[in-house]
């Protein structure tokens, strides 16, 4: 079966200018995430306190594992600074990465997101045994993405938010083969006390209220030690109905309503489950930190955060029942808690800068979803399940419902040195080691199902997935740096070497009842002995692999604020089980980079202008479809190349307005056909006469072009300050799915433009501000998707509303207005 599935730190003080208005600025509408000016690094010279400067913050990253200004760091990465992060209201994920030309993403709600850049997404299905993401998402110093998405933090007290374009592979390893994104809280400051609050309330169009209150503090324990506290509370308001509607099956007989009238008799049954203003989340979290400075070059960091976001309902909706709309009849919620617990030791070994972080991760998830979509089209009209009956031997209901649990608990140990970063001569050299367990528990249900039928000891469950997943990563890295010419002309070569242990192993099907003679489940047992409550063990198997990964880089400082640079580099994801324990092991796949990017600034630091060309090559890719049952089949698809270009621009345009843009344009394609199997040795096979993708298909889910632009303009008022913002999103057309037949039956993913607009009042340590998001409330398709195979639902059964089986859609929010109130102390 299957399931898709600070005080806020407001930067170096405002100087108090003299401005004038300057009218419709904020039409220009223009803003680039990647210049996003970062609280923690002030500009380089203070002028004056009276003198009128126009120029831009300098941003401080630690991408390369040691602290450097982002102009002067030789690759591709975009950055959302503290600053920024509040401006553009950025609460989550899905807020953030609309301002990053070079992310993609399918999503599912709140932490169950699918996350791409540059156009490396094979698009298809992922569920809890998946592949392991393509992408690697970190909380400070550890990875925090699970195979089924990672965490979705709610962005308060964030320092800044770094993007890595481009495999990453001899720093972070396996968990960044088309790049990294790195979320960096703010640290414990023993310097003085600071505190701030925030309040805000917003109404969703065709929706309902919602609203965020959060908090922090900082308070210093002495001169060496200080203690950092967070926590916010919001709730999303629900904009998707889910409206009263009917379901019949032909093979039972009766009829499932899901109205709240319903009365029920014999041949219908009623589940109450229609609602407006169906998927409202509630999210609450808290975040402590403490810094103690053992001494003048050592210190210890320690986090605990944690967070409980409840998603009710469901963020698709149904174009055939109606706009923002769908008809579901079992109650439907997901519920995503986790914890982390982070230490960070800090200190030098004589000159050379020393870092140990440990980092101890628990998630659970529990969803409740309704599944009678797979019982209609894939069981009842395509034939392929059998009657369901309950103890008496009579037809029932055979509606399906999911009830999924899944048990993350991730370890990791980094030990990294880092030479003098003065030195002509320069190392960072490391040992990584993680452990990934996820305990997965995945009831299909169907209420009075007959004893004989459910799988045994888990009354009414058709069937059963209880399988325990362990991904084991070991790694030695580092990256060598030597200046051929002091100040101008730099080398760089970096490499690692890894070891990876994944396995997979438990219970999944159905009980012999049901499936007599299958080769899984209760029928297949391979061991009588019980697991973990199931029947037995019928699969258990594991894939060890070792490899290296390697980089170059020729970096050109031209002058002291513009440089050039040449990078090839590589990155590779695991290998890993087939959920369906009778198909063989998927491989690794590959990806290799060669890219040219410049780093320039220009007018006296009021204007930066950054960029990249890159080709990328991947082999043999990972890719997921829906098999039979439903189950998640991985392959290995072909070869694809990426080619494209990404830019980024800041404008101090004069002491009022900040212009920022940013833009990438892709043209990923397949290399070879896909002609959807392997040989004995999991090779991908491309000679065939009918390729579901062939030679040149576009790869799914990056459109060609993705941009951003934001205009910011302030002016004060007296003493007081105010300002008006706009900030505009374009997404190009996507493909839905690789395969042709499939993206014909599911539709592309249209095209989408969006305008922010916003407006504010600050004075003393007071601000307000009014946003409008999304103001032409458009309806942005973010991931389409069936419950089945979609050439199965277009296949059989045909109904006049479905023709094409039913499809449903992922939208952005619709358009949302509010207000926020934030005092600093």
């Amino acid at each position: 079966m299957h399931r898709h599935s600070n005080t806020i730190i407001r930067g170096a003080a405002r100087r108090r200018l003299s401005r004038m208005p300057l009218a419709a600025a904020i039409c220009l509408a223009i803003a680039a995430p990647a210049f996003a000016q970062d609280a923690s690094a002030p500009s380089s010279t203070a002028p004056p306190k009276d003198q009128k400067v126009a120029e831009l913050s300098t941003v401080t990253v630690t991408a390369q594992k040691r602290t450097e200004n982002l102009q002067k760091v030789p690759i591709s990465i975009q950055v959302l600074g503290t600053e920024k992060i509040e401006q553009l209201h950025i609460a989550n994920f899905d807020d953030y990465v609309k301002y990053l030309p070079s992310v993609s993403y399918q999503s599912l709600g709140p932490g169950f997101s699918e996350i791409y850049m540059r156009g490396i997404a094979s698009g298809g299905d992922g569920n809890h045994s998946g592949s392991r993401p393509s992408v690697g998402v970190y909380l400070d110093e550890q990875p925090v993405t699970t195979v089924t998405g990672p965490l979705d933090i709610h962005m308060y007290d964030i320092a800044r938010v770094e993007v890595l374009a481009g495999p990453q592979g001899s720093l972070y390893g396996a968990s960044a083969q088309a790049g990294a994104m790195r979320i960096i809280t703010n640290k414990p400051d023993p310097d003085g006390f600071a505190a701030s609050y925030s309040a805000g309330i917003n109404s969703v169009a065709n929706g309902g209220i919602g609203h965020v209150v959060e908090g922090m503090v900082n308070v210093p324990l002495s001169k060496t030690a200080a203690i950092r506290l967070v926590g916010w509370h919001e709730r999303d308001a629900g904009y998707v109905d889910n409206v009263p509607g009917t379901r019949t099956y032909p093979t039972w007989g009766g009829t499932v309503s899901n109205a709240p009238s319903c009365t029920p008799s014999s041949l219908l049954v009623c589940t109450h489950a229609a609602k407006k203003n169906y998927n409202n989340n509630d999210i609450n979290g808290a975040r402590a930190a403490l810094k103690v400075d053992l001494s003048d070059d050592w210190s210890i960091n320690g986090t605990f955060m944690g967070q409980k976001t409840i998603a009710n309902g469901n963020m698709a909706s149904d174009p055939a029942v109606g706009d923002l709309s769908i008809t579901h009849f079992y109650p439907e919620r997901t519920t995503d808690r986790w914890w982390q617990a982070a230490m960070t030791v800090q200190g030098k070994i004589g000159n050379f800068d020393l870092t140990y972080a440990y980092a101890h991760l628990k998630r659970d998830q529990e969803e409740h979803n309704d599944y009678s979509d797979y019982s209609f089209w894939y069981d009842t009209l395509a034939g392929y399940g059998a009657y369901i009956y309950d103890n008496a031997g009579v037809p029932t209901n055979p509606s399906q419902y999911i009830i999924g649990k899944d048990h993350y608990t991730m370890d990791s140990h980094e030990l990294r040195l880092a030479s003098p970063k003065e030195d002509r001569l320069r190392l960072v050299a490391g040992l990584f080691w993680e452990r990934s367990v996820h305990d997965i528990e995945q009831r299909y249900k169907i209420d009075s199902l007959a004893d004989s039928l459910s799988v045994p000891g888990w009354p009414s469950t058709l069937w059963l997935t209880e399988q325990v997943r362990t991904d084991k990563d070991e790694a030695v890295f580092g990256e060598l740096s030597y200046d051929l010419i002091p100040d101008t002309l730099t080398a760089t070569v970096g490499g690692r070497y890894f070891r990876a242990d994944n396995s997979l192993g438990g219970f999944y099907g159905f009980s012999s009842g049901y499936s007599p003679s299958s080769s899984y489940g209760e029928a297949g047992c391979i061991s009588p002995t019980p697991f973990h409550g199931a029947p037995c063990l019928d699969f258990n198997k594991n894939v060890k692999e070792t490899g290296s990964l390697g980089k170059v880089n020729l970096t050109w400082n031209i002058t002291p604020t513009k440089l050039v640079y040449a990078t090839r580099s590589e990155g590779y994801r695991p290998g890993g089980i087939n959920r369906r324990g009778s198909l063989p092991p998927y491989k690794s796949d590959y990806l290799t980079n060669y890219e040219l990017g410049w780093k320039t600034t220009w007018l006296n630091n009021r204007l930066s202008f950054n960029g990249s060309v890159f080709q990328e090559q991947w082999k043999d890719f990972q890719f997921s479809i829906l098999g039979a049952n439903g189950l998640t089949e991985i392959r290995n698809a072909n070869q694809a190349r990426v080619r494209g270009l990404e830019t980024e621009l800041n404008w101090a345009a004069t002491y009022n307005l900040q212009l920022s843009g940013g833009l990438a344009f892709y043209d990923a394609k397949l290399t070879a056909n896909y002609c959807g199997y392997t040989d004995a040795n999991g090779t991908p096979v491309t000679d065939c006469a009918t390729p579901e993708a062939a030679k040149g298909s576009q790869l799914p889910v990056t459109p060609k072009f993705k941009g951003n632009l934001v205009a910011r303009y302030t002016w004060d008022v007296g003493n007081n300050e105010a300002f008006l913002q706009g900030a505009v999103v374009h997404v190009g057309k996507r493909r839905s799915d690789l395969r042709s037949l499939e993206n014909s039956l599911v539709g592309d993913l249209p095209a989408y433009t969006t305008l922010d607009l916003s407006g504010g009042y600050k004075w003393s340590s007071f601000s307000v501000d009014l946003y409008i998001n999304n103001v032409f409330d458009k309806r942005a398709s973010l991931y389409k998707y069936t419950e089945c195979a979609e050439s199965v639902c277009a296949a059989h059964g045909v109904v006049p509303q479905y023709p094409n089986g039913q499809v449903y859609t992922v939208t952005n929010q619709p358009r949302t207005i509010g207000i926020r109130f934030t005092q600093d102390f």
